[in-house]
């Protein structure tokens, strides 16, 4: 079984990766823990223009690998069989994207809670993966107070 699980490292990320630990150990589940960057910046002179918002940004990535990679090794120390990707590109659509391309047999992902006045006016991910997905998606609910 192939298991997705999207990471923000955000508060709720702790328990995506202890809610992994107790599911994907016990049926000896595949996962491919991923984290979404968001695209390249979409204005003039981004590519040709001076390289300091492009070293914030690769700078920001390799940040994200390296933190991605600690929880994966986390996963594997447990005994799962992880794989991390760092991937760019819109959030939803990245990962079903990617759900499809594994084949992936479940989502995992953790949902912030923020209510539903913030989500209509920034939105959820937890809402568009549910939406969008075509295989069992899990949200890991955040604990209160985080």
């Amino acid at each position: 079984m192939n298991i997705i699980a999207a990471v923000d490292f955000s508060p709720v990320t702790g328990a995506v990766l202890d809610a992994l630990e107790q599911f994907a150990a016990s049926i000896a589940a595949r996962v491919w823990l991923i984290h979404v960057v968001a695209p390249d910046p979409a204005f003039v002179g981004y590519e040709t223009g001076p390289g300091g918002v492009r070293n914030q940004v690769a700078a920001e990535h390799r940040k994200h690998h390296q933190d991605l990679q600690h929880l994966a090794e986390r996963l594997r120390t447990a005994g799962i069989e992880t794989t991390a990707l760092l991937l760019q590109g819109p959030t939803v659509e990245t990962i079903i994207s990617e759900a499809d391309r594994l084949p992936a047999s479940l989502i995992v992902l953790g949902s912030h809670g923020h209510g539903r006045v913030y989500d209509v006016l920034v939105g959820s991910v937890s809402e568009g993966i549910v939406r969008a997905s075509k295989v069992p998606v899990l949200l890991v609910p955040a604990q209160r107070g985080t």
